[in-house]
């Protein structure tokens, strides 16, 4: 039983084990090992010569050859997502080696450019290689941090859950509109009809919601003239209450798209990237072997 209990107990360590600390930072290691025999092997053939060995030379073309081969695996990344597997290739074992094998090309690519740089195609692919690995560092980050902030911020409270509240609100504005007069039943009716949730990408990503309906008509109601009965007046409190609820509860699912919205954007240019690289890749090989 406390075998039975002890492999559970591991099972449950390697589910919640994030990512960059797979198999206690396995890949990290072999990331750093290969930077650091590479920076050896480099600074070793370069000794004797008058300038650091370049892309040309029989060493520049090892490192291409490695920097392009981990390029290629790295792009493949996206296709692996699609394929559900466990044990030593699983998601999350390949997630790690693309995060620290991406990093060591930092190393690899610019010791094959022999720190040889211009206006060409072949320093065209160097950039945007870095380019995607920044991103993709952004995007580590948005991953390991922002799922937390996403919690921290809806609680125990599901999305399904926030846009129910809004809809429920919505149908108690409704109901407690009806004794109110002409005027006072059409700010509820901005209120119900013209608050927009989301909006666009760029929207949600920023929080500009200075134009909420919601809030226009909330500072409507508050101007409006003191009711002629006690009826109006109960109701008129009861509306008032109910959109500062409904406030609270667009607050909280505007900030919870916010979030995600985050989570979304580093692929608006990580993923471009990629392809910009691959093409630029493709180019710098090309150029090479026909100047060869």
């Amino acid at each position: 039983m406390s075998q039975v209990g002890g492999h559970t107990e591991r099972v449950r360590h390697r589910t919640h084990e994030g990512f960059l600390r797979h198999r206690s930072f396995f890949w990290a290691q072999v990331a750093t090992a290969l930077c650091v025999v590479v920076v050896g092997v480099y600074f070793f053939v370069a000794r004797d010569l008058a300038e650091p060995p370049n892309g040309g030379s029989w060493l520049g073309y090892l490192l291409g050859t490695m920097s392009a081969g981990l390029i290629v695996w790295l792009a493949c990344l996206g296709v692996r997502k699609r394929v559900i597997t466990a044990g030593h290739y699983s998601l999350k074992a390949w997630v790690s080696a693309h995060v620290y094998l991406g990093l060591s090309l930092t190393i690899l690519a610019t010791l094959h450019t022999g720190f040889q740089f211009g206006w060409n195609i072949h320093t065209l692919a160097y950039v945007l290689m870095m380019a995607v690995i920044v991103s993709g560092a952004l995007g580590v980050w948005a991953y390991a941090t922002l799922p937390q902030r996403l919690h921290g911020n809806r609680g125990e409270t599901t999305r399904r859950q926030m846009l129910d509240t809004i809809g429920s609100l919505d149908a108690q504005l409704h109901e407690a509109a009806q004794p109110l007069d002409r005027a006072a039943a059409d700010v509820v009716r901005l209120s119900i009809e013209q608050t927009d949730l989301g909006g666009s990408f760029w929207k949600r990503l920023t929080q500009s919601y200075g134009d909420c309906a919601n809030r226009r008509a909330l500072a409507r109601l508050r101007a409006l003239p003191a009711p002629g009965s006690a009826v109006q007046a109960e109701a008129l409190t009861k509306v008032e209450s109910l959109m500062q609820q409904k406030a609270d509860a667009l607050s909280l699912a505007r900030r919870q798209m916010g979030i995600t919205a985050l989570l979304e954007a580093w692929l608006f240019v990580h993923i471009p990237a990629t392809f910009a690289l691959l093409a630029a890749l493709i180019a710098h090989i090309v150029s090479v072997f026909a100047y060869w």
